[in-house]
């Protein structure tokens, strides 16, 4: 039998705690530890700006789901599924459906590809309206008409001398008014 990737479900937000507790497991039981070939929450590395401030944190982009990397037979199957918080695994009841290449490529990608960069989650929408809160446009507040995630810039139309005029600013200089 040929090893192949599985999707588990679990309880949303117990994905780690699955993890470590398959991991945990494999440790002591060399025959599971040669069939189970790697298990991964998938992960991206986000940042969001909060007052004023760029904060880093990882978030899960498959809540409540794991990967399982394994060469699958009822050995594994029992093993998996009477694991604390798991639900099952993605399919039809007793026949769990494997992953295609392709979607293992993208998803495993995602997760490698999110190692090296960061990607901006944004607290700012079109239409929010912000206070202005560092540079010339302090205190002015304004809509936001453009967001530009990728360079982390928005474009907000203030009142200056009663004419709307687009100002563009960075995210760490806004914030959003309560």
């Amino acid at each position: 039998m040929a090893d192949r990737w599985y999707v588990i479900r679990t309880f949303s937000g117990h994905e780690n705690k699955v993890k470590n507790l398959l991991d945990g497991e494999l440790e002591d039981n060399e025959e599971l530890r040669l069939k189970i070939l790697e298990i991964l929450v998938p992960t991206e590395k986000v940042f969001e700006v909060k007052d004023g401030k760029k904060k880093s944190k990882t978030k899960n982009f498959f809540p409540g789901y794991i990967l399982l990397h394994a060469e699958l037979d009822n050995q594994v199957k029992e093993f998996v599924i009477n694991t604390q918080s798991v639900m099952g695994f993605l399919g039809t009841v007793g026949n769990p459906n494997p992953l295609q290449p392709d979607e293992v490529k993208r998803i495993v990608g995602r997760i490698n590809q999110d190692e090296n960069t960061e990607r901006m989650e944004t607290i700012f929408r079109n239409g929010d309206i912000v206070k202005i809160v560092d540079g010339p446009f302090n205190n002015f507040s304004g809509t936001i008409e453009e967001l530009n995630e990728e360079k982390m810039k928005i474009k907000v139309m203030v009142s200056i001398f009663g004419r709307k005029t687009p100002v563009e600013l960075d995210f760490v200089q806004v914030e959003l008014e309560k």
